[in-house]
């Protein structure tokens, strides 16, 4: 090897080390895009809290707006420099499918870092519906086309998507009654005014053990620790029927690799601890991590999920 060229690559390597040695020299911001007090906070102040070991504190700042979308593009436009950090979640490869000209791009301008939870839905009726259990549900509808409807937290939400991905493969006609938010679509449900709605589990998960619903399947691949007797809808009689939304952690595209890594390691080694597992579990969530690059494929593939639901539901960008 040219000796230039190997004193080049020996000072680069050096400067690396430095400059890994010199991050963090100051505070990390973590921008969680919704309130201080709901779900989406509370899962990210529960995971700062276990950060004790990091060498500076993490401090989150809430900045809300347009469905979460002003966070979004506030860290996709920041300095990749491992000072500001998103508390990402689901929603956000849903946004590409409703909004036709979005200031960020979901799959280029982030750096995954890891999970921390997946947040499973839940299909539930009324406590009086004739329906015990989603297959006797998706008869009922089957038998009566159009007459069945169901609530959604708001149109283009992934509860939403989750009932238009079980019409289409159940093969029903069920009528869309959109909510503004998840509040006014539980009251409806409790009251019998609609027939069905499929909600977050923690958005349910005490009206489920109240009776004052029924809990028919949850959405993902794998029972809830939450629910651990709710069947899944693949195996309720719709196989490979899937849908899971999260929560996690991203920096800016271009944010270096060492920096990616070391805060996977913490994330990893804060999940392992029992106490903040049963933490999530009790909001209804999945403790989960996978790596950077796992992170990438769940949101790549995401995107194109959600679009085709969207397309097949005649939803355009707005």
């Amino acid at each position: 090897m040219d000796i230039r060229r190997w004193l080049l690559l020996a000072l680069l390597s050096v400067a690396t080390q430095v400059a890994a040695q010199d991050w963090p020299a100051k505070p990390v911001r973590l921008i969680v895009p919704y309130p201080p007090g709901g779900a989406s906070d509370l899962h990210a102040r529960h995971l700062v809290a276990k950060f004790t070991d990091f060498p500076r504190p993490v401090v989150i700042e809430n900045r809300t707006g347009a469905g979460g979308n002003v966070a979004f593009e506030y860290v996709a436009k920041a300095a990749p420099d491992g000072y500001t950090l998103l508390w990402g979640a689901g929603s956000m490869t849903v946004a590409p499918a409703l909004t036709a000209k979005l200031p960020f791009d979901v799959v280029k301008d982030f750096a995954p870092i890891s999970l921390v939870v997946l947040v499973q839905n839940v299909l539930m009726v009324p406590a009086n519906s004739p329906a015990h259990n989603a297959r006797e549900l998706i008869g009922l509808a089957k038998a009566q086309p159009g007459k069945l409807n169901y609530a959604s937290s708001g149109a283009g939400a992934i509860p939403h998507l989750s009932m238009e991905l079980l019409k289409s493969m159940a093969r029903v006609d069920i009528v869309h009654v959109p909510y503004k938010g998840d509040a006014p679509a539980m009251l409806d449900l409790v009251a019998g005014r609609v027939d069905m709605y499929f909600a977050t589990i923690a958005g349910g998960v005490q009206q489920i053990r109240n009776g004052k619903v029924k809990a028919l399947a949850v959405s993902a691949k794998m029972r809830a620790a939450t629910l651990p007797d709710v069947p899944t809808l693949d195996e309720a009689g719709v196989p490979g029927y899937e849908i899971v939304s999260w929560f996690g952690i991203l920096a800016p595209a271009g944010t270096r690799r060492d920096i990616v890594d070391t805060l996977n390691a913490h994330i990893v080694k804060a999940l392992a601890q029992p106490d903040l597992r049963e933490k999530y579990v009790a909001l209804g969530s999945e403790p989960t991590t996978n790596t950077p690059q796992e992170f990438q494929a769940l949101i790549r593939d995401s995107v194109a999920k959600f679009a085709q639901i969207a397309k097949g539901a005649g939803i355009k960008p707005e």
